[in-house]
């Protein structure tokens, strides 16, 4: 597939980037793992792609999400923000990754009109530039309520209220692991021919890369042939993090990605590692690095015995189009009459958008963590759906 062509500046910021790239090679010996790489690209400060300033969000980026599709997401969202907030007094919401801010935006209006506005809504971006976005976004649309909104450079000591993540586990680093003839290697990066290069290295016993590999689907597939995936422990270090800091409240993480015996099917041999630039997906995370996105889908199972471990409920796991259902979706649909077409038409597209098997309603899904909650607050909106079996 032939994709876009940068224009000569947007080239020369990538061709810099790589240079940092072939120096962190070199440093760390003549190779680093892909979790080492995926950080490096995408987090670099000036450097990285959600550091640097190209738009990445809407029409004029490289992708759409769902905050970006309606407005409908976040009101929806609301609602479940509402019942956690209600039972914890001078209880807050924390953005992980809070994108253009238009979440944040819909989500304090929705709330406000549910009279259940929170004590503080943080976000946590690592971002100057976003962060600036943020702020432009939500001065420009709701300045009413722009003092309640605060960043912050680092994730609080503790927290309680509403922690929430739209499509942030899955731009967390994640290692590569290659399994064939009972060995297990790790897949990274070299610097070879003038440029960036695959090499496998070797795992060893007592490794925490290796120990969760072992355990894993692949580990018992008798084929020759490899079997490439990926292992976030990122998003298991994450968890956890998370689960230290919340003192009361919930975690609402809603993402793409399957429970563990999905994730690592015998015919998902390739992983699920994907790039996105200016809307065209494709599987080479070496193309120009720093200006597009890389990305793998979350192994839900991994992030609940996270969880769980870390001393966290399961409230609630489905699919976002059975979340967004239950959290009453198409009855804020149905406010708008469905005679004035021109209003209601779009809506009813920006819906189908989120909850259709075909686009986001299937693939994405939504998982809530709660402490110190009753377990019926945690549990609305995966009143019907429950998929916690696949886990």
């Amino acid at each position: 597939m032939a994709l876009p062509l940068p224009d000569p500046s947007e080239q020369k910021y990538s061709d810099t980037l790589k240079v940092t790239i072939h120096e962190q090679i070199i440093r760390s010996g003549g190779w680093i793992s892909f979790a080492d790489y995926m950080e490096t690209v995408l987090y670099t400060p000036g450097l990285g792609y959600y550091s640097g300033g190209t738009a990445k969000f809407g029409m004029e980026g490289d992708f759409v999400t769902a905050p970006e599709i309606s407005p409908l997401f976040g009101e929806t969202l609301a609602r479940y923000a509402a019942h956690i907030l209600k039972p914890v007094k001078q209880g807050s919401i924390l953005e992980l990754g809070a994108g253009s801010g238009k979440l944040a935006v819909d989500l304090l209006r929705a709330l406000e009109q549910l009279d259940c506005l929170p004590q503080h809504y943080y976000i946590l971006d690592l971002s100057a530039d976003l962060q600036q976005r943020q702020r432009t976004t939500i001065e420009q649309c709701i300045p009413h309520l722009a003092s309640r909104v605060s960043w912050l450079s680092a994730l609080p000591e503790q927290f309680e209220g509403l922690i929430l993540a739209n499509e942030v586990l899955d731009a967390m680093p994640v290692h590569l692991a290659v399994w064939q003839n009972g060995s297990i290697a790790e897949r990274g990066i070299t610097w070879r021919d003038q440029r960036l290069a695959w090499q496998d290295r070797l795992l060893t016993e007592g490794d925490e890369l290796y120990n969760i590999a072992q355990q894993l689907p692949p580990a018992d597939l008798p084929s020759p042939h490899p079997y490439l995936s990926e292992i976030s422990l990122a998003n298991r270090h994450f968890i956890r993090s998370l689960a230290t800091l919340l003192q009361r409240g919930a975690i609402l993480l809603v993402d793409y990605g399957f429970g563990q015996s999905e994730y690592y099917h015998p015919q998902r041999h390739q992983g699920t590692l994907m790039c996105h630039y200016r809307h065209h997906t494709h599987d080479d995370p070496f193309f120009l690095p720093g200006l597009q996105d890389i990305t793998s889908h979350t192994d839900f199972s991994a992030v609940a015995q996270a969880a769980l471990d870390s001393g966290l409920q399961l409230g609630g796991y489905t699919t976002q189009a059975h979340f967004l259902i239950n959290c009453g979706i198409t009855d804020l649909l149905a406010r708008t009459p469905a005679d004035q077409m021109g209003n209601y038409l779009p809506l009813v597209s920006q819906v189908q958008r989120l909850i259709s098997p075909a686009e986001m309603g299937e693939l994405f899904k939504v998982m809530a963590l709660s402490k110190n909650i009753d377990s019926d607050t945690a549990a609305y909106g995966f009143i019907r759906g429950d998929l916690r079996r696949l886990l």
